[in-house]
């Protein structure tokens, strides 16, 4: 079986503050931004790798969805627990850094793990949790 990892999703609820933090602090580049106002859809991904992508959806936009899901969907993007993805880099410190001077929430400086991965973790600015690994 051949399969791969083409497009993971992410929510945001600000699409211009997610925008500006993919493609500004972390380098991505915006591929597709569909929709308007807060109801975008947009696709970002590493240059260099148009096969792999992150989709910034707004939460909870099927309306199937109740008032009450959305409202849990918007407290746990407030805590960081509904959406959260893992990046790798050879240059962790020097992504650690941009990020942080971009004005991410820090939530943990480059750290040795007990498990063996140096790894970093920041929010969005919808609150999803991304954590950097060191590629060695």
């Amino acid at each position: 079986m051949d399969i791969t990892i083409h497009t993971t999703f992410l929510p945001h609820d600000d699409p211009d503050a997610a925008v500006a933090f993919y493609r500004d602090a972390l380098g991505f580049e915006v591929r597709s931004d569909v929709g308007e106002g807060t109801m975008r859809w947009i696709t970002v991904g590493p240059p260099g790798q148009p096969g792999t992508s992150i989709l910034l959806a707004p939460p909870a936009a099927d309306p199937g969805v109740t008032e009450e899901e959305r409202r849990v969907v918007t407290e746990m993007m407030a805590k960081g627990t509904y959406g959260w993805i893992l990046l790798a880099t050879p240059g962790l410190d020097a992504v650690f850094a941009k990020v942080r001077d971009a004005g991410a929430e820090v939530v943990q400086e480059p750290t040795e793990q007990p498990y063996g991965i140096r790894d970093c973790a920041f929010r969005d600015p919808a609150g999803n949790l991304i954590r950097v690994q060191e590629l060695r």
